[in-house]
C-alpha cells in the first residue's frame, strides 16, 4: 500500500472492545456508570476542599488539583467511546485523534507529576514538621503545581509534534478505545525509530524519575517513624501517608500492568483492558481511598452535604 501524507489522512477507526451488539450495550451501561461516578466522586472532593477552611492545607491543596486533572484524564477518552457506542460509529478524525492523544498525555503526565509532589509534601510534613509551613507555603505550592503543568504540556507537545511528521497507510484501525500513542504510532507507513527512541527516552523520564522521587520520599518518611516512640505517633504519621500510598500503588501497578501484557502478549484486547484501569478505574477509585481513609474528608464531605452544621472557620494566626 502506498503511504499517504498525514495530513490527508481523515479518520482513525477505534475498534474498542467488541462488536457484538450484546457486550456492546453492557459496555456502554459499565462505562456510563464508571465515568459518572468518577467525575461526581472527583467533584465532591474538589468542593469539600474549596468549602472547608480546614482543609485549606496544602495537602487537600494538590488532592483537589489531583481530583481536577482525574475528571479530564477520564473525559478525554471515555465520552467519546460512549459516543461511538450509541452511534454504532468506531470512527475519530485525524484531527480529533491526535487531539485526544495529545491531552491524554498532558493528564496522566499530570498525574504522576502531582502523585510525586504529594509525596514530596508528605516528606517535609512528617521530617520536618517545624518547618512544614515556612518550606510548603500557598507560593511554593502553586509553583510546584505550574511546575507539573509545564512538564507534563513540553511531553505531550513532544509527542503530538512526532506524531504529525509521520505518514499513515490505509490501514488505519487502532485496535483500543481511544488513541493510544503506541498503537497509533506503530500503524505509519514511514520509519518510526525516532517516534520509538522518543517514546522510550520519555518513558523512563516520566516512570523511573518520579517514581524514585516518591520511593526516597517514602524510605526517609518510614525512617521518621520509626524514631518515633509512641505507637499512637507512629499510627498518626502513618495515617497522613495511607492515602496516597495506597493511589500511587494504585497507579503505577495499573501502569506496570499495561506495558508488561503489551510486552508479554499480542492480544491487543488484553492491552486494551488493562488500559482501562489506570484510564478509567483508577480515577474512580481515588476519591474513595481518600475519603475512605481520611477522617477530615468524610466530615467536610458530610457538612458539604448538609448532614452536620458547618463549624466556625478557625484561622491560624499569620
Amino acid at each position: 500500500m502506498e503511504p499517504e501524507n498525514g495530513t490527508q489522512i481523515s479518520e482513525f477507526l477505534l475498534l474498542g472492545f467488541s462488536e457484538q451488539a450484546e457486550i456492546q450495550l453492557l459496555i456502554f451501561g459499565l462505562f456510563l456508570s464508571m465515568y459518572l461516578v468518577t467525575v461526581l466522586g472527583n467533584l465532591l472532593i474538589i468542593l469539600a476542599t474549596i468549602s472547608d477552611s480546614h482543609l485549606h492545607t496544602p495537602m487537600y491543596f494538590f488532592l483537589s488539583n489531583l481530583s481536577f486533572v482525574d475528571i479530564f484524564f477520564t473525559s478525554t477518552t471515555i465520552p467519546k467511546m460512549l459516543v461511538n457506542i450509541q452511534t454504532q460509529s468506531k470512527t475519530i478524525t485525524y484531527a480529533g485523534c491526535i487531539t485526544q492523544m495529545y491531552f491524554l498525555l498532558l493528564f496522566s503526565g499530570l498525574d504522576i507529576f502531582l502523585l510525586t509532589v504529594m509525596a514530596y509534601d508528605r516528606y517535609v510534613a512528617i521530617c520536618h514538621p517545624l518547618h512544614y509551613m515556612i518550606i510548603m507555603n500557598h507560593r511554593h505550592c502553586r509553583l510546584l503545581v505550574l511546575e507539573c503543568w509545564f512538564m507534563s504540556f513540553l511531553n505531550s507537545l513532544l509527542h503530538s509534534f512526532m506524531v504529525l511528521r509521520l505518514s499513515f497507510c490505509t490501514d488505519l484501525e487502532v485496535p483500543h478505545f481511544f488513541c493510544e500513542l503506541n498503537q497509533v504510532v506503530h500503524h505509519a507507513c514511514s520509519d518510526t525509530f525516532l517516534n520509538d527512541m522518543v517514546i522510550y527516552i520519555t518513558a523512563v523520564f516520566l516512570a523511573v524519575g518520579p517514581l524514585t522521587g516518591i520511593l526516597y520520599s517514602y524510605s526517609k518518611i518510614v525512617s521518621s517513624i520509626r524514631a518515633i516512640s509512641s505507637a499512637q505517633g507512629k499510627y498518626k504519621a502513618f495515617s497522613t501517608c495511607a492515602s496516597h500510598l495506597s493511589v500511587v500503588s494504585l497507579f503505577y501497578c495499573t501502569l506496570l500492568g499495561v506495558y508488561l501484557s503489551s510486552a508479554v502478549t499480542q492480544n491487543s484486547h488484553s492491552t486494551a483492558t488493562a488500559s482501562l484501569m489506570y484510564t478509567v478505574v483508577t480515577p474512580m477509585l481515588n476519591p474513595f481511598i481518600y475519603s475512605l481513609r481520611n477522617k477530615d474528608i468524610k466530615s467536610a464531605l458530610r457538612r458539604l452535604l448538609g448532614r452536620t452544621p458547618r463549624r466556625e472557620p478557625i484561622h491560624p494566626p499569620q
